[in-house]
């Protein structure tokens, strides 16, 4: 686990911090990542940061304007956005790509927060 003068998420998400390879700014890197990943890589992130995703809500919420996040803030928003990318693979597809999609994707041209 990392000390406090390396964490990269807020001291309340200490539990996460071994999955700070999941905060990723942009949906590109994300996607990259899900589709790098094994399905159980996939399912220890998702079982551990599934069950935070409302303390995260809450946290964020209650403290900061989406424009306005601290970096470690916004470190754990973007890891929770990972959350989101790989919750198909884990709950519908049990594979990274989109089943019988082919050689078809989608691009993300703005991202929610900067």
């Amino acid at each position: 686990m990392s000390d406090t003068t390396t964490a990269k998420l807020p001291a309340e998400f200490a539990d996460l911090e071994r999955f700070t390879d999941w905060c990723l700014a942009s949906e590109p890197e994300r996607y990259a990542k899900r589709l790098a990943s094994t399905m159980a890589e996939m399912q220890e992130f998702y079982d551990a940061a599934f069950p935070r995703l409302e303390a995260v809500m809450e946290y964020c919420d209650a403290r900061f304007p989406l424009d306005g996040m601290p970096d470690d803030a916004k470190a754990l928003i973007h890891m929770m956005q990972s959350l989101v990318n790989v919750s198909f693979p884990i709950e519908v597809w049990k594979q990274p790509r989109v089943l019988d999609s082919g050689a078809a994707y989608v691009e993300c041209i703005k991202e929610p927060v900067v």
